[in-house]
């Protein structure tokens, strides 16, 4: 969508091709900032572990500083990451590191030891691979994805960054949750791409939309009674017309499917009635190119779908 978005706002001035390198280069580092993310836990404990290490050496040592919890500390979920093949491979290759970034990894710490999460799950006396990594989503999900500075310093590294933390986050909890503790350091990762069709999607969707968006546009024009077409959103003009090209060039991926996917993108990206608006119009031309037999579905499942 944003491919498509600069590509038009550009009016054409980038040809297909550039845009195509732009959308695989976009992939790409949201999937760096999926290892990016999962190093920085391993950031943070190790600065627990630090200031544990620290305590410890204080000249009057409290009880507490020679008898620490430990329990974030020695997390199976971090120590799982902190060896992990895939994980360390792929840092080392893309230059993935928070070596400059100690404050932000400090700032993290500590609004984590703040939250109700941190101080349960420290207070626990079960100890358990479960309880960690429920303990590590519930920071990805709850702290990580909610602290401020850490979207403003993605930001600030990458325009490919502004808008990927929260999806990012769903992935790595995800990922998290088929993690099992026997596969130590060969605990998978989420690949790039399931398969060379997963591969060949983004692209061939991108081609499509621009190729077919004259043809299209017309449907939309046709089904939006009460609406001049000038006076639809330009992103919901798009967004309807990536889910016609979905539907209509995607014969394994059913309807219902590619709607749901644009209804939530709309919530997220456009207005708040957008949604609502595009779920209309959108009903009424997969009707219409069902009537007209330009959706036809096929796979297991599929043929005949309603």
């Amino acid at each position: 969508m944003q491919a498509l978005y600069a590509y038009y706002k550009h009016n054409g001035g980038s040809s297909l091709k550039n845009s195509e390198k732009e959308l695989s280069l976009s992939i790409t580092k949201t999937y760096d900032l999926y290892h990016y993310l999962l190093l920085l836990i391993i950031d943070v404990n190790d600065y627990a572990r630090a200031r544990i290490d620290l305590a410890r050496t204080k000249k009057i040592p409290t009880q507490e500083d020679l008898n620490p919890n430990t329990k974030f500390a020695d997390n199976l979920i971090v120590e799982q990451l902190r060896i992990n093949k895939r994980l360390l491979d792929y840092a080392e290759k893309r230059k993935l590191n928070w070596s400059d970034s100690p404050e932000l990894i400090r700032g993290i710490f500590l609004y984590l030891t703040q939250s109700e999460v941190y101080k349960n799950y420290m207070a626990s006396p079960t100890r358990s691979y479960k309880e960690d990594r429920d303990f590590i989503n519930s920071v990805f999900s709850g702290i990580i994805s909610g602290y401020e500075p850490l979207s403003q310093s993605l930001e600030e590294q990458s325009i490919y960054w502004n808008d990927e933390l929260e999806f990012v986050v769903g992935i790595i909890i995800k990922t998290l949750k088929k993690f099992k503790n026997e596969e130590g350091e060969d605990a998978s990762l989420m690949p790039l791409y399931k398969n060379p069709e997963d591969e060949n999607f983004s692209v061939r969707l991108l081609r499509k939309v621009v190729l077919k968006y004259d043809e299209y546009l017309p449907m939309i024009k046709q089904f939006s009674k009460n609406w001049e077409i000038d006076r639809i959103a330009f992103l919901d003009i798009l967004l309807m017309e990536m889910a016609i090209a979905e539907a209509v060039e995607f014969p394994q991926i059913p309807v219902k499917v590619t709607l749901n996917e644009y209804l939530e993108i709309a919530k997220f990206y456009s207005t708040s009635k957008s949604n609502v608006f595009l779920n209309g119009i959108l009903d009424k031309v997969f009707n219409h190119l069902k009537e007209n037999n330009k959706i036809v579905k096929t796979g297991r499942g599929l043929i005949g779908e309603e």
